[in-house]
């Protein structure tokens, strides 16, 4: 190779880093600007009860947000209120009933007083865990699709307007179990879904000024459910089974099936929720924020590797993390996380 020829390639190869370190220069000053003047603005946040939805209302209160906390239960709403300052509101909202939703949008239009939303901080706590699909039932589907989906739907479309008047924000808090279907019950299908309304509701709003950001996050000991539910809810799908469908499972199926639900969760549940909290801040807050974020390793790692992985991998993963029912005369026992 001639010298005039090596002098053009490391003059490219030049050019090339210097444009890869501009772009990366400016990504960070773009990802650094935030919202100014945030004092008094209103952001709504659901299921504020406890967990992620609790923790997250109370760090926007010491912030100087104009903080509007929907709790399911008076016990919640009093407990928040007492650990918050005065500027702090809160109602009741049953996600599952749209007339609570109804009287929940009057009092934030109220609220709000003309200024619109600045941010609708949508989330559901884990209401109940997952099973095989043939130990549910239609209505086991309704009670989770009416609350995890519909329902949040149903309040974000009828905030749209504030939204739009204050060119404000919507963060949708999806547990990264979302990304990958592989076990039966509601709570996959309503991430999915989440998932979908969310990219058509950021493609669309974007004309309006209303920004739309995805909050995918792991495990977090504030936003897991006890073990104790978890128990008592298969027990009583299990109770209820057929003897044909327990026969084919096996008791021992079930045994284990619980005992990996148990120790999963005191094994893989991060107890540091800031991980959440700043990306959901940041979405909030920031002048461009992120389309997606991953909350937590699992988030970043494991569940969004699944979800890309062939079928055939994440098939044989999965295969290996469950238990095997009797029927398929596989061994029983598995690695079974908490999903």
């Amino acid at each position: 190779m001639s010298p005039r020829n090596v002098s053009l390639s490391d003059s490219l190869h030049v050019a090339i880093l210097a444009s890869i370190l501009c772009l990366v220069i400016y990504w960070l000053i773009r990802d650094s600007q935030r919202v100014r003047n945030l004092s008094g603005k209103h952001v709504f946040i659901t299921s504020c009860d406890t967990g992620l939805g609790k923790s997250l209302a109370k760090w926007l209160d010491k912030r100087g947000f104009c903080v509007i906390a929907a709790c399911a239960t008076e016990k919640g709403r009093i407990e928040l209120q007492s650990c918050s300052s005065l500027s702090l509101k809160t109602v009741n909202l049953n996600l599952a009933d749209s007339n609570s939703i109804a009287r929940a949008v009057v009092f934030v239009t109220e609220e709000t007083a003309g200024k619109g939303l600045f941010g609708l901080v949508s989330n559901t706590e884990e209401t109940a865990p997952i099973a095989p699909t043939d130990w549910l039932r239609i209505e086991d589907f309704h009670s989770v699709l009416d609350v995890s989906l519909l329902g949040l739907i149903e309040i974000t479309l009828k905030l749209l307007p504030l939204l739009k008047k204050a060119k404000g924000r919507v963060v949708n808090l999806i547990n990264t179990k979302g990304l990958t279907a592989f076990v039966g019950g509601g709570y996959t299908l309503s991430k999915w879904g989440m998932e979908a309304f969310s990219d058509t509701l950021r493609i669309e709003m974007q004309h309006f000024g209303v920004k739309v950001s995805i909050v995918e996050h792991g495990f977090f000991k504030a936003g897991v459910v006890n073990s104790d539910v978890i128990e008592k809810y298969l027990l009583r799908l299990w109770n209820r089974l057929t003897p044909e469908i327990r026969d084919s499972y096996g008791e021992k199926y079930f045994v284990e099936y619980i005992k990996a639900q148990r120790s999963s969760v005191k094994r893989r549940c991060d107890s540091d929720i800031s991980k959440v909290i700043k990306c959901m801040e940041h979405a909030l807050i920031a002048k461009y924020p992120g389309t997606r974020y991953g909350a937590g390793w699992d988030a970043k790692f494991f569940w969004l590797f699944l979800s890309y992985a062939p079928s055939c991998l994440s098939d044989m993963l999965l295969r290996m993390m469950f238990p095997a029912p009797a029927a398929s005369g596989r061994s029983v026992p598995g690695v079974l996380i908490n999903i």
